[in-house]
């Protein structure tokens, strides 16, 4: 089946590939080839892919993504969202970095709007930080 990663800045991953779980409001949800058809929305969290059928689980690439929408039809998965980052472009100490000036965006904050974009921060830098350490336990095996 053919998956398009889609960002605001281009396409992340346009390939084919055997499976790939998304993160979505009722869940993560697997999605492999002749998946029923379905369009939902993607939540902050790990996208994960695996390219073949004989790849382990220590192949699997890992995204760091955030909300977005997703439509599935005819073997086709199209992932939309602000941004994607891959397992490989992502620092831990700068993303740990970046957690903790959220949380302190977040202790400043004084309205309604203020605390929802610093939690929105927060989740950023917590899904980055999931998966940095997802590619660096598959990379010390």
């Amino acid at each position: 089946m053919k998956l398009s990663l889609v960002t605001l800045s281009g396409i992340k991953l346009d390939e084919e590939v055997y499976d790939v779980q998304i993160p979505t409001m009722s869940g993560v949800i697997g999605v492999y080839e002749n998946h029923e058809p379905l369009i939902t929305i993607a939540i902050p969290g790990v996208l994960g892919v695996r390219r073949r059928k004989e790849d382990s689980e220590e192949d699997k690439e890992y995204y760091a993504i955030n909300g977005g929408t997703v439509q599935i039809i005819h073997n086709q998965v199209k992932v939309l969202v602000d941004e994607a980052d891959h397992a490989d472009d992502i620092v831990a100490s700068e993303a740990e970095a970046a957690l903790e000036r959220a949380r302190e965006q977040h202790r400043g904050a004084k309205d309604a709007v203020s605390i929802s974009e610093a939690e929105a921060l927060i989740d950023r830098a917590r899904v980055r930080i999931k998966v940095a350490n997802l590619r660096r336990r598959r990379h010390t095996r």
